[in-house]
């Protein structure tokens, strides 16, 4: 058997479960087994699956279990206490990690101590954004005897606020007690206090051994909502379970004491308990426990503590509220309330203010893309799904000034700024995004927003781009960006990529839709006609090999300024190529790529709203950092890097991964290289097609013809996400056919004098 079962449940941390299995199976004590505790049921893209069956795959020792995500944290920890081999049992969260060298350090100390029934550790808790914030529990080891002992030895214990992955629990010793997690919310609280009172002999190790992840949402257990109310059903089934056992006195007052600390600072908190009628009926139930509980013998504290011992205990709530108000109530606390008059008062004219009055329209859905830029990428794609499946929902996508005469005749429009602008985005009951609406829309109750991205992310993006300054100061600042992300309900993820990225660069409590990106639907229900008329409508002579030329654009410089001289690298190409420019939207209107058409050779296609139409006209893709190369790779077709700049790149707007160690196909670091590659063939080679298939498994691993669709019916039509069509696999899709292509004059063969470019 094992020394070591480590726990770990999966449910709901998709994007931040990656680095957990690694953090344990890179351990450098390696008799253990890992459990990792997944969904009974599995959804159309359930990445948590996935990354546990890679892992099983390279490593024997890690094994699955299920367990419903409707039973939550406690049921997932006994479905693999269940199941575990160890010696001893550690809990370990998805979104945590084991600090290295923790298992060897952890062993050496049951080995000096005995083999105790438990042994207590530290953690560490880990802000999502300001880092480590150190030790958690350091009054814990404070007086603790320096062997193995018994919790009447040790002043600190039992105590509700040590989490049950800080612990390391003999098997054995749960299995004759038959201790399992309770259900419900604050479940550790009664787990941590059970296992000391029945333990013979207890250890304790003054080590950070787990890095637990503080998330920006924070935590659940001091969220608002009804589930406060566990914290009692906790406490009485703990009190309960205690007094059945006859502990000492001492111990006895010391877990009553413990757990009222627990409910104090819950009733002291009203943002805990959003209503007034559900924080009288916490303190009211609450009292009494108190009083059903309370030890023969019980000293109250002193101060301001036993103030509210006393107030609990006999039941006065008023007293206890006014007591609360006094102690948090600020000097001048009225005047920013002054303040906020002030501004109303000059925004009272507003129209906005008059819409919000109105009830929201549960038939009214919002789309837009690129502030106003058009018809264009994800929201486009969702707005043409929803016209289809669901035509009882009216639709309307927003467009700046003088861009609606670019719209389909079948879209009505409307102008951002306008009356009719600010009548829509207060009413609306969905809205679509794929950046953001202006600072001044504020999100309603009732009301679902769909960030629907626009790119997988290669570059960093969200609080990542967080010292990268080129990166951060076009982001603009920090907070309003978090503002804006609280304001999202569900996210539309292209990749199990995307989907980690999202979860640390915008974190947030909404739900990832792992769907695959909708404007890609495109690529897999074009057929050889569309092809065709899409390159004769973008004057494509017949036998042409289009290549599909697309930089992205530098936070580092100005304007748009090709990295190839393309008239020259035109001319060098030969007769046989043409090359479509599709510079990034930023740079649209820039007078570089307006002078790049050349002799008939470059056709300029940045301003067409549709990239998904580009993309189908081109034989291969160029590009350098855009995103566009994720998009296209589901074509299957050749991909060329064009990566001159890739170092200064990478300095100034940081990277997630090195792409040049894992390309989609060949790649040039000048354009005489960019030349030959195509001259000679090597960008339609056996070795760019090896590439780009290792690239696809990584990065389509989603887009499969269906996210549309999926989207529709997951968000409005409310139906669960285990019931979505599931992901077709990569070896099962077809994309849109290539067009034929005339084969390209090759090189002269040797003894012919070289053509010099």
């Amino acid at each position: 058997m094992p020394r070591f079962t480590i726990i770990v449940p999966t449910h709901g941390v998709s994007g931040r479960l990656a680095d957990c299995p690694g953090s344990v199976l890179g351990q450098s004590f390696e008799d253990l087994e890992l459990i990792a505790v997944v969904d009974d049921i599995e959804g159309p893209a359930d990445l948590c699956s996935t990354i546990v069956a890679e892992h099983a795959e390279r490593d024997p020792r890690v094994r699955r279990t299920q367990s419903p995500s409707s039973g939550g944290l406690p049921r997932a920890r006994n479905a693999g206490a269940e199941v575990a081999n160890g010696e001893y049992v550690l809990f370990l969260n998805g979104d945590d990690r084991l600090v290295p060298r923790t298992l060897a350090a952890i062993d050496a100390r049951l080995a000096e101590t005995e083999d105790p029934d438990l042994l207590f550790f530290d953690h560490e808790r880990v802000h999502w954004f300001e880092g480590s914030q150190g030790p958690a529990l350091q009054w814990l080891w404070k007086g603790a005897p320096a062997g193995a002992f018994s919790v009447e030895q040790h002043a600190a214990l039992p105590d509700p606020m040590v989490p049950a992955f800080c612990g390391a629990y003999r098997r054995r010793f749960l299995t004759e007690h038959r201790l399992s997690l309770a259900p419900g919310m604050f479940t550790d609280t009664v787990w941590s206090v059970l296992c000391a009172l029945r333990a013979e002999r207890i250890a304790v190790l003054d080590r950070v051994c787990v890095r637990h992840l503080l998330r920006r949402q924070g935590e659940q257990n001091r969220g608002a909502g009804l589930h406060h109310l566990d914290l009692l059903d906790q406490f009485d089934l703990a009190m309960n379970e205690a007094a059945v056992l006859t502990p000492p006195a001492s111990v006895l007052a010391r877990t009553f004491g413990g757990f009222t600390h627990e409910v104090l600072k819950t009733a002291s908190t009203p943002s805990r308990l959003p209503s007034a009628i559900l924080r009288r009926r916490f303190f009211r139930r609450a009292s009494r426990l108190y009083r059903r509980h309370r030890p023969a013998g019980f000293r109250q504290p002193s101060g301001r503590l036993g103030a509210q011992h006393r107030l609990l205990a006999s039941g006065h709530y008023v007293v206890f509220c006014a007591l609360r108000a006094a102690e948090k109530r600020p000097t001048g606390y009225l005047a920013p309330a002054f303040q906020r008059a002030g501004s109303l008062w000059q925004r009272r004219r507003h129209p906005y203010l008059t819409f919000l009055r109105r009830p929201i329209d549960e038939h009214l859905a919002v789309f837009s893309a690129y502030r106003g830029r058009g018809y264009a990428c994800n929201p486009a794609a969702i707005h043409a799904a929803v016209q289809r499946l669901v035509p009882h929902i009216k639709t309307v996508f927003l467009v700046a000034d003088g861009s609606g005469q670019q719209m389909p005749d079948s879209v009505e429009c409307v102008v951002i700024g306008s009356r009719r602008y600010w009548e829509v985005m207060a009413t609306a009951k969905y809205t679509f995004n794929n950046v953001d609406f202006e600072m001044a829309v504020k999100k309603r109750r009732g009301t679902v927003h769909v960030q629907t991205q626009h790119g997988t992310p290669l570059k960093r993006v969200g609080v990542d781009q967080v010292g990268f300054p080129a990166a951060a100061a076009a982001a603009g600042p920090l907070g309003r960006l978090l503002e804006r992300v609280d304001g999202w309900d569900f996210i539309v993820s292209s990749n199990h990529h995307s989907t980690e990225v999202w979860q640390h660069a915008y974190p947030g409590a909404y739900e990832s839709l792992n769907v695959g990106y909708l404007r890609n639907d495109t690529f897999y229900s074009a057929t050889a006609d569309d092809v065709s008329t899409i390159r004769k409508r973008f004057g494509i002579s017949e036998g042409k090999t289009a290549l599909l030329y697309a930089p992205t654009h530098r936070n580092y410089r100005t304007g748009f300024a090709p990295q190839l001289n393309l008239p020259a690298w035109c001319d060098a190409l030969g007769e046989d190529f043409v090359v479509l420019l599709r510079a990034h939207h930023f740079d649209e209107g820039s007078a570089g790529h307006e002078r790049a058409v050349h002799s008939g050779k470059l056709i300029d296609l940045t301003e067409h709203r549709s990239a998904e139409e580009v993309c189908l006209a081109a034989d291969a893709l160029i590009t350098d950092y855009s995103s566009i190369m994720f998009d296209y790779a589901n074509l299957d077709r050749p991909i060329v890097l064009y990566a001159d700049d890739w170092d200064i790149y990478r300095a100034t707007r940081g990277v997630y991964f090195d792409l040049l160690a894992e390309p989609p196909g060949a790649v040039a670091r000048t354009q005489d290289e960019l030349t030959r590659i195509f001259r000679e063939g090597e960008w339609d080679g056996e070795l760019s097609g090896r590439l780009r298939a290792a690239f696809r498994e990584r990065f389509c691993d989603l887009d499969d013809g269906l996210a549309a669709e999926r989207v529709v019916r997951r968000v409005l039509l409310g139906e669960p996400a285990d019931r979505l069509p599931p992901i077709v696999p990569l070896s099962g899709r077809v994309p849109a056919p290539a067009p034929p292509r005339v084969p390209p004059q090759r090189p002269a063969p040797k003894g012919v004098p070289p053509c010099h470019i």
